[in-house]
């Protein structure tokens, strides 16, 4: 019987399947490689894209910031603008207060008293003058009250000591001006308390 000697052949074999081995592993290696370079610009690029989003909202929250600044800027004028505006209403108002002030104390001065000096402190008035006597004063003071630019008439000082034997009582009032408008509030309250009083009186 002839005798067949299979080592050689299975060298070979074993020989090509290690070949096969390497292969398959420096394919393996470089696929890996690969796949890991492209895994590294695929973050890569989410990175700088994150980074020019990151940049665009900084641009947008400075140019969102400048305009809140701007608005700011335009309220503080817009708010100077109105506080001028009521300094010119007051200014106008007090304007034609005054008119109507001196106006009122010709007309509420009675014969024998004599104004000698006027101050004014804020809503204060300080009259400073000489009566007849103390009656003279009272009836001042009940026209300063029945006025409608003045009111709470409050005598600081009398004293006989004029150097005028014609009005020798020297007195010190104060009084409170009224607001221009004060007078038409009090006579819209008046108009909507009459209609209850009505009703309780039956």
């Amino acid at each position: 019987m002839a005798r067949i000697n299979l080592l050689p052949w299975r060298a070979e074999r074993r020989k090509q399947r290690q070949q096969e081995f390497v292969s398959m592993l420096a394919v393996s290696g470089f696929a890996g490689l690969v796949i890991s370079a492209m895994i590294w610009l695929y973050h890569d690029g989410q990175i700088t894209g994150q980074e020019e989003r990151n940049q665009y909202l900084v641009q947008e929250i400075a140019a969102v910031q400048k305009q809140i600044d701007e608005i700011a800027l335009l309220d503080k004028k817009r708010a100077d603008l109105i506080a001028r505006k009521e300094v010119i209403e007051k200014l106008q108002a007090s304007r034609s207060q005054m008119v109507h002030l001196f106006d009122e104390l010709v007309r509420t001065i009675p014969e024998g008293v004599r104004l000698s000096s006027i101050k004014q402190n804020g809503d204060t008035l300080t009259l400073e003058g000489s009566a007849q006597s103390n009656a003279r004063v009272s009836s001042y003071m009940r026209n300063l009250e029945a006025s409608g630019w003045m009111t709470n008439p409050d005598l600081t000082i009398i004293e006989a000591k004029g150097s005028d034997r014609g009005l020798p009582n020297v007195f010190t009032l104060s009084v409170k001006l009224r607001d221009p408008s004060a007078p038409e509030a009090d006579s819209v309250e008046a108009a909507a308390a009459a209609p209850a009083a009505a009703g309780g009186v039956q």
